[in-house]
């Protein structure tokens, strides 16, 4: 599994690098020690996994973490700082992972099992790329890695995507079956894990934020609590 390491301080990355090269499932593909250069090599090396300093120059590694959610197949993240009060802004951004400097060699060794389940899921949402349907009896196909989110309406449901619209037969079941990158957070709606940046509150419940989407997104009383424990549970 390849990862790639952004901190400002080289002993700190020296440390967490002496530390990830004992893992042997896990191959280093390049150091950064600011954000401008952490997205430049994510987008030449496409890592599966980054292990990311949120205090840094030019760009913080949440402003980084944004940038990386909007890759067609993310990256797994983990949060590495000496500042613990930033763990809430870790889950906000559904981090996988958040480990506190100077980093433990067993507490690393939890976060990458948990890393290995994360990314195998992401590999196995590769093999479905595209949602198809039918438009005037032309087969037509949006990139899964386009859709913002979904939206059962009527007898059918509503696909949203940086492209523009369609209307699927198929069921919010069938597809949140078929493409594990789908995410319920309502009965009628589902969203794309990849364009998850924030999850808010306020007096009316909560509610989801997504990348190029104006619109946020109520999350259901009964989604709520199963949504938190599983960003609670990536950033244990």
């Amino acid at each position: 599994m390849k990862f790639l390491l952004v901190d400002d301080e080289p002993l700190a990355r020296a440390r967490l690098k002496r530390l990830m090269l004992a893992h042997s499932d896990f191959e280093l593909v390049g150091e950064a020690e600011d954000g401008e250069q952490a997205l430049q090599l994510s987008v030449q090396h496409q890592p599966d996994l980054v292990l990311l300093d949120i205090e840094m120059p030019n760009l913080t590694g949440l402003e980084v973490a944004k940038a990386l959610s909007q890759q067609p197949i993310p990256p797994a993240l983990v949060f590495v700082t000496a500042h613990p009060q930033h763990a809430l802004d870790a889950l906000q951004v559904a981090a996988a992972g958040y480990l506190v400097k100077p980093v433990e060699a067993d507490a690393l060794a939890e976060v990458l099992q948990r890393i290995g389940k994360l990314t195998r899921a992401q590999l196995e949402a590769q093999k479905e790329s595209v949602i198809s349907y039918q438009l005037a009896g032309c087969l037509r196909q949006v990139p899964l890695s386009s859709v913002l989110y979904l939206v059962a309406e009527d007898k059918y449901v509503r696909l949203v995507s940086g492209q523009g619209e369609a209307l699927l037969e198929q069921s919010l079941r069938q597809l949140e079956q078929r493409y594990p990158q789908l995410l319920r957070i309502h009965r009628k709606v589902l969203i794309n894990r990849q364009y998850f940046v924030a999850l808010h509150q306020s007096v009316q419940g909560y509610q989801v934020e997504l990348a190029g989407c104006t619109q946020r997104l109520d999350v259901s009383r009964r989604e709520a609590p199963r949504l938190k424990q599983l960003l609670q549970q990536t950033t244990l």
